[in-house]
C-alpha cells in the first residue's frame, strides 16, 4: 500500500536519498570514497549489505511471516509502518545534522570527479555523470521499450531476421515459432472413419451377415458397398464402407444364425460411432495462428493435417559476457572471489525464451576486452552481467559510447536490479546489460530481454497473470519491487531471501509479484511474471 507522508513526495525522496548516501559513507560497508560523484545508478542494489531497508521484504527478516496460519491478525497492515517511506530513515542520531557535511549530498556539480584510467587509455572520454536527479524509466514503460525495440529494424514479427522464414522438418521445429499460419492440408478425417470396432450397418436391423468371416479393416481400401439390411465386422480408424449409416459396437451386438442384433438397452441410432469425413477440419482451415510455438501436440496436429515441415521464426542468436575480476568458474569461494552464478544459469534461461545462445564468454574487468568482444560479436543480441553502473570498473556505459549506440533504458525503477540497460547497436543488433547479482540479473532478464525477445521471435505477449498477496509485502517508496512468491491455493506467497545476490527464494519460485512503490497488503492483487518453468514448493524456509 502507498504510504503518505505529510511533507510530500519531494521531500520524503530528498531525505530518503540524503539518509542513504550516509549510510553508504558512513557505515561499516561503505564501498567507496566520499569524493566520488553520485550518480542515478545507486550503488545500495549492488551491495545486499548495503540494502535500503526500505526495499527489503520484512518476511526475509521474520520466519513467522511466512506462513499464512501463523500471521497475527495484530500484525497484518504492517506494511504502513515501513521506516523508509515515513521518513524514519534520517532519524538515525549518527546522521543527524550532518547531511549538509556529507560531501555525497552535495550538490554533484561542487564534488570533485575522479579520472578514468581504462576509458582513456582506449580512447573514450571516460563515462559522463549522469543528472543525480535524472529519473529512471518507470517499469511498466522500460518493458514496453523492449517489446517495441527490434520493431523498427524487423519486416514483420513472424519472420526471421533477414524477413526470410527458415523451414524446418517436424522433428527439428520442436520449441521454434511458426513463422507463418499453419492451415490444414486436407480434411480431418479425410474420409468417414469408424470411431469403434464393431459392425458397420446400413439402414435398420436386424442386419444379415456375410457368409465367410469378413472385415474392414484399417488401412486398408474402401470396401464394396453395403445393401440395405446388411452388417459387416469393421475396425476402429477403418474406412466406412460406402451405404454404411451408423457404427454397432462390439459390446452392444449379439451374433447368432448369420444375424445381428443389437441389445435393447443400446438401439442404434443414424450416424453412431462414425466420425465423419472433415469433422475436425477441412481443406484450407486455419488450424493455428503465426506466432504458435510448437509443442509436441502441435507436431502431431501438422503432421495429421499433411505437413513434413514448417516454416519458423529464426531464434535470436545471444552471446553472453559474464563480466568479473571476482568470479571463479568453480570450486569453492576463496581470497575475496566468488562463484560465478550467473554463467550456468543464462543460457538455459534464454534458450527457454527462444533466444540461441551462442557462447557464455567471461572477461576481466577490462574496458579494451569488453569494447572488442561487444564490437566484433556475431549475435543478434549481446547480453552482459555486470558493469552498468558507475564503478571504477564499470565500463559498459563507456562502451556503448564508443560504438556510438542509441541508449534506449538507461536505469529501471524496479528493485532489485535498477541499473540494467537497453541499447541498439545496429539496426539489426541490440545489448541488453544486467546487473551482477543473481537475482537482480533475473530482473533484468524479465524486464528488458524477455520483451526483447519476444518480440524478435514473435511470440505473443502473456497474458497478466494477477494473484492476491498471502502476506504483506513492503514496497520502496518510488521503485517498483520484484519479489519471488509461490502459489498456495490461489495466493501468492511471498518468499524469503529475496536480496538482490540471492537465488535462494527464486530457486522455488513459481513467478515473481510485481510490487507498487510503496508496498501492497495481504489481499491485493498484483501481476506475477511467470519463469519459464514451475517447481514444486518444498514447504516453508526456515
Amino acid at each position: 500500500m502507498t504510504n503518505r507522508d505529510p511533507r510530500g513526495g519531494d521531500a520524503l525522496d530528498r531525505e530518503f536519498d540524503e539518509a542513504l548516501a550516509l549510510a553508504k559513507d558512513q557505515g561499516p560497508y561503505a564501498r567507496r570514497p566520499a569524493a566520488w560523484p553520485q550518480t542515478s545508478q545507486d550503488p545500495a542494489s549492488q551491495d545486499p549489505a548495503s540494502q535500503d531497508p526500505a526495499s527489503q521484504d520484512p518476511a526475509s527478516q521474520d520466519p513467522a511471516a511466512q506462513d499464512p496460519a501463523a500471521q497475527d491478525p495484530a500484525r497484518q497492515g504492517r506494511a504502513s509502518q515501513d521506516s523508509a517511506s515515513q521518513g524514519q530513515v534520517s532519524q538515525d542520531p549518527a546522521s543527524q545534522g550532518r547531511t549538509a557535511q556529507d560531501p555525497a549530498s552535495q550538490d554533484p556539480a561542487q564534488r570533485p570527479g575522479r579520472s578514468h584510467g581504462a576509458a582513456g587509455a582506449s580512447g573514450g572520454t571516460g563515462p559522463r555523470r549522469p543528472d543525480r536527479h535524472r529519473p529512471a524509466t518507470p517499469w511498466p514503460d522500460a518493458r514496453a521499450i523492449a517489446a517495441r525495440a527490434p520493431r523498427n529494424s524487423r519486416p514483420s514479427p513472424t519472420t526471421t531476421l533477414n524477413g526470410t522464414p527458415v523451414v524446418r522438418p517436424l522433428p527439428e521445429a520442436l520449441g521454434h515459432v511458426l513463422a507463418a499460419p499453419l492451415t490444414a492440408l486436407t480434411d480431418l478425417p479425410s474420409f468417414d472413419t469408424s470411431a469403434m470396432d464393431g459392425w458397420a450397418l446400413a439402414g435398420p436391423g436386424p442386419w444379415r451377415l456375410p457368409a465367410a468371416d469378413q472385415s474392414v479393416l484399417a488401412g486398408h481400401a474402401e470396401a464394396d458397398p453395403l445393401p440395405d439390411g446388411h452388417a459387416i465386422r469393421i475396425a476402429t480408424g477403418a474406412r466406412v464402407p460406402p451405404g454404411a449409416t451408423a457404427v454397432l459396437r462390439t459390446e452392444h451386438g449379439a451374433a447368432t444364425g448369420g444375424w445381428l442384433y443389437a441389445a435393447p438397452a443400446h438401439p442404434v441410432s443414424p450416424g453412431q460411432d462414425i466420425r465423419p469425413r472433415g469433422q475436425e477440419c477441412r481443406s484450407g482451415d486455419l488450424l493455428l495462428p503465426a506466432g504458435a510455438v510448437v509443442t509436441p501436440v502441435i507436431l502431431g496436429l501438422a503432421a495429421a493435417a499433411g505437413y513434413d515441415e514448417l516454416p519458423t521464426v529464426a531464434r535470436p542468436r545471444v552471446e553472453i559476457l559474464v563480466l568479473g575480476d571476482e568470479l571463479l568458474r568453480q570450486g569453492l569461494p576463496h581470497d575475496g572471489r566468488i562463484r560465478d552464478a550467473l554463467g550456468p544459469m543464462l543460457a538455459p534461461w534464454l534458450r527457454a525464451l527462444g533466444a540461441e545462445p551462442l557462447a557464455t564468454r567471461r572477461l576481466a574487468d577490462d574496458a579494451e576486452a569488453l569494447y572488442a568482444a561487444v564490437a566484433e560479436s556475431p549475435a543478434d543480441v549481446v547480453l552482459t552481467t555486470g558493469g552498468t553502473a558507475a564503478g571504477p570498473v564499470d565500463h559498459v556505459h563507456p562502451t556503448l559510447r564508443r560504438l556510438d549506440a542509441e541508449l534506449l533504458v538507461d536505469g529501471v525503477a524496479v528493485r532489485p536490479g535498477h541499473p540494467m540497460l537497453l541499447a541498439r547497436l545496429a539496426p539489426h543488433k541490440h545489448l541488453v546489460g544486467l546487473p551482477g547479482n543473481p537475482l537482480a540479473a533475473i530482473s533484468g532478464l524479465l524486464t528488458l530481454a524477455e520483451p526483447l525477445l519476444r518480440t524478435l521471435t514473435g511470440r505473443p505477449a502473456p497474458a497478466p497473470c494477477p494473484a492476491p498477496l498471502a502476506a504483506a509485502v513492503h514496497g520502496h517508496p518510488r521503485d517498483t519491487r520484484l519479489v519471488p512468491v509461490v502459489f498456495r491455493e490461489d495466493e501468492a506467497f511471498p518468499l524469503r531471501f529475496n536480496g538482490p545476490a540471492m537465488l535462494r527464494g527464486v530457486a522455488v519460485a513459481d513467478g515473481l509479484a510485481v510490487v507498487p512503490p510503496g508496498g501492497a497488503e495481504r489481499g491485493t492483487e498484483v501481476e506475477v511474471l511467470d519463469l519459464p518453468w514451475s517447481t514444486a514448493w518444498p514447504g516453508p524456509q526456515e
